[in-house]
């Protein structure tokens, strides 16, 4: 049995368990959910160890729950400093049209989205965002056309299915 097959296996046996389980813990059926999905997704990156663990059930138990955890942790750092983090200093207002880029942009590749993010939203230079994310400034160039191309695709459907 391969690796992708032992965790098919675990997965059709336990995930359910596990859930509840987590649930049981948490409270949350999203954030449940959430952790032992994390746990199924850290059992194929071990490949064929995984399939090799005496009790993978308990492996991947104990890998959603340190998710859990995790996640508690990360939660109280922030109730303890939320109050120390100013609020926003006025609404924020949203028009159709960046609702349609906020849109657009969610359907580009991560890396498309980011460099286009950075060099067009927070209006860094190409060189900047070279920087910013340690990679050549050749590699930004390309990925904001691909970005442009796409979004303007994107934008131009929306354009006509508003005037249609």
């Amino acid at each position: 049995m391969d690796s992708q097959d032992a965790v098919r296996r675990v997965y059709a046996a336990s995930y359910r368990r596990l859930v509840v389980q987590m649930l049981a813990l948490s409270g949350d059926q999203a954030e449940a959910e959430d952790a032992v999905q994390e746990a199924f997704v850290k059992a194929i990156g071990l490949g064929r160890r995984f399939a090799r663990l005496d009790n993978p059930e308990a492996w991947l138990r104990t890998v959603a729950l340190n998710q859990l955890r995790n996640r508690w942790r990360h939660l109280a750092i922030v109730q303890r400093r939320g109050a120390q983090v100013p609020g926003p200093a006025m609404a924020l207002e949203l028009g159709p049209d960046h609702v349609a880029l906020v849109a657009a942009l969610a359907t580009l590749a991560p890396d498309l989205r980011t460099v286009a993010v950075l060099h067009y939203v927070a209006d860094r230079s190409v060189l900047q965002v070279a920087r910013e994310l340690d990679i050549p400034e050749g590699t930004v160039k390309s990925r904001l056309s691909r970005a442009r191309e796409q979004l303007s695709l994107l934008l131009t459907e929306v354009e006509e299915h508003e005037h249609a």
